[in-house]
């Protein structure tokens, strides 16, 4: 058995040479929405029934979906179109989103993610020398709006457990966007700090005042467009963005210069969301034998974290507790190591399931016990200077390596219901107001609702310098890989709903909600508590510490087993609930604005 004294007596002072921390630009370019301050968060208990949402006007309006006797999916459905009016930088009905779903029988993953128009090749983000773009372009284009799934998604998922009438579901958020909504700080200072969406003409008459300042916090904002098109969906469901004025809206914004996309009207017309089997697998934590349900492919977060935790499961620093309130250097040590283990495969494997064959015939084999036996021998007590993908079962390696690269935006709601019916569903439009173009259908009315930047999800370079393709390649048809990662938990024995977690925060939702669930499930704290712990993780390069978060003697230690290190914002936005002693227990994330609510 390893131990931290001896461990310790291991560290080189000769690898601090090698820890220096990259410029600030370079973290600012990997984390997703700008960070607007902490606001202490009470932690929450209901009884019944509860909605944890991004905004206190979205949990309400999930609230009162379920004491009118509202199932999870009525409460959500409403709870995302009023996220898309006042929360318009992180989802909204020009996006994707995954939700997990419990019956009280069975989990179902519904999959909304974006799709890559017809006319789209894998040279869609390549210049005319097949260089990639520089991603800032990319995102500002229309070539990066992706057709989009939440309508659609929420509409397939109302047709299975919805009890309340679709229309009725849109009311709040028609009320809202008609009477009109306080600006908050955080969405004035996203406003404010934004380079891009002040370039769209309609997007700056709706947020900025005629001097390009943006409108004041507190001011009312109005959104009678957005109002119009929800009065469409809700009376047509998703034909309102498959044809007509609203379909014709969202093709000419894509097309509009620069470099313009090539979605059609037959592209949103033949848009399908899917159901998927989730991906559930066991793990053992806090002397308790668990079921974690995550959504599987296009979505990669749930193999990285069932990866993540099965490794860490397998080192010594499984059972550590915190330290003074905070993870130690030697479990940080541990975690950073699994979680690169982890991402290697992902970044070998894991793409849209129709379009990419699972290694060794079935996603689970990267969940193996067998597999993460072999995985985890690789950790030891420094930082591994490369780490690859492995080889599960018989798989050969057919692809090549997607090159990291930046992932932002997104929403999480988490929803049970009075039936016991429990739900996570995380929502995106990528990029912090997308690729900041907005729809409309009638110039002369305010507003409207933004479209998603997802197609920069694929890997711009589709093939590495052999000319082998990256699985996570821009095909026609095609949903990029995602990071979301909405997940349930169960105890294994009896089957009870136990857990609805998860994160906006692009790549880093994997750590984040990780984060979640190691200090649930293995360190016993609240949600709220587990919510507020300081963030941490990599994309592969150095660990990334929430800045301030960690004492100098944590660096140090990390510096010394091996480990690169940069401190800087991470902006998680976690919502969860969690089932403790007949009671639902809420946790909101500080660094964002919002709230649990229930009975």
């Amino acid at each position: 058995m390893w131990r931290p004294a001896a461990l310790a007596s291991l560290l080189l002072a000769a690898l601090l040479a090698a820890c220096v921390a990259p410029p600030a630009a370079e973290l600012a370019a990997d984390t997703p929405e700008g960070a607007s301050g902490l606001t202490t968060q009470p932690g929450w208990s209901h009884e019944r029934q509860a909605v944890a949402a991004a905004h206190p006007l979205a949990a309400q309006a999930g609230l009162d979906a379920l004491r009118a006797g509202g199932s999870a999916v009525d409460a959500a459905i409403s709870v995302q179109l009023v996220l898309g009016l006042v929360e318009p930088q992180s989802s909204g009905i020009g996006g994707g989103a995954f939700l997990l779903h419990f019956d009280g029988r069975r989990v179902v993953a519904y999959d909304g993610r974006e799709t890559a128009p017809a006319a789209a090749t894998e040279q869609l983000f390549l210049d005319d020398q097949g260089q990639p773009l520089p991603f800032a372009d990319a995102v500002l284009s229309g070539r990066a709006v992706g057709v989009p799934g939440t309508v659609a998604l929420l509409a397939l998922a109302h047709r299975d457990h919805g009890r309340l009438p679709w229309v009725q579901l849109f009311e709040p958020a028609i009320r809202l966007a008609r009477e009109g909504f306080a600006i908050s700080p955080r969405l004035h200072t996203l406003l404010t700090n934004d380079p891009g969406l002040r370039n769209d003409p309609v997007a700056r008459a709706y947020f900025y005042r005629a001097d390009g300042s943006a409108h004041p916090v507190g001011h009312r904002l109005r959104n009678p467009e957005y109002a119009e098109v929800l009065r469409q969906i809700a009376l047509l469901g998703p034909l309102a963005l498959q044809d007509g004025p609203v379909a014709r809206a969202i093709v000419q914004a894509v097309r509009r210069d620069p470099l313009p996309g090539a979605m059609t009207l037959a592209d949103l017309q033949q848009y399908q969301p899917q159901r998927r089997a989730p991906l559930c697998h066991r793990h053992r934590a806090g002397g308790r034998d668990l079921r974690l349900c995550g959504f599987p492919p296009p979505g990669s977060g749930g193999l990285a974290i069932g990866q993540m935790l099965g490794l860490l499961a397998r080192t010594p620093a499984a059972a550590w507790p915190l330290q003074d309130g905070l993870p130690g250097a030697e479990w940080l040590h541990f975690f950073n190591e699994a979680s690169r283990l982890a991402l290697a495969d992902r970044a070998q494997y894991v793409a849209d399931p129709d379009f990419v064959a699972a290694p060794d015939g079935r996603w689970s084999s990267l969940l193996d016990a067998g597999y993460l036996d072999q995985r985890a021998r690789l950790i030891g007590p420094q930082r591994a200077e490369q780490v690859g993908p492995g080889r599960p079962g018989k798989t050969t390696l057919s692809w090549a390596p997607m090159p990291e690269q930046p992932e932002s935006g997104t929403s999480h709601i988490s929803v049970v219901d009075a039936q016991g019916h429990l739900l996570a569903m995380t929502t995106t439009i990528e990029s912090a107001f997308g690729s900041r173009r907005m729809v409309t259908t009638n110039p002369a009315r305010a507003g409207g609702f933004l479209l998603n930047n997802e197609l920069t999800d694929f890997s711009f370079r589709p093939r590495d310098a052999q000319g082998l393709p990256v699985a996570n390649r821009v095909q026609p048809g095609k949903r990029p890989r995602s990071s979301m990662s909405p997940t349930l938990v169960f105890d294994a024995r009896t089957g009870e709903p136990l857990m609805s977690a998860g994160s906006p925060g692009g790549a880093f939702i994997i750590p984040y909600t990780a984060k979640l669930l190691h200090g649930v499930l293995q360190w016993g704290l609240h949600p709220q508590a587990a919510a507020d712990l300081p963030n941490f993780g990599t994309l592969g390069g150095p660990l990334l510490l929430e800045a301030g978060r960690f004492p100098a003697t944590t660096r140090d230690t990390l510096r010394q087993r091996g480990h690169a290190m940069q401190e800087g914002e991470l902006t998680s936005g976690a919502q969860l609930l969690v089932r403790r002693d007949g009671r639902w227990l809420g946790g909101a994330d500080p660094r964002r604005e919002g709230t649990v609510k229930g009975d």
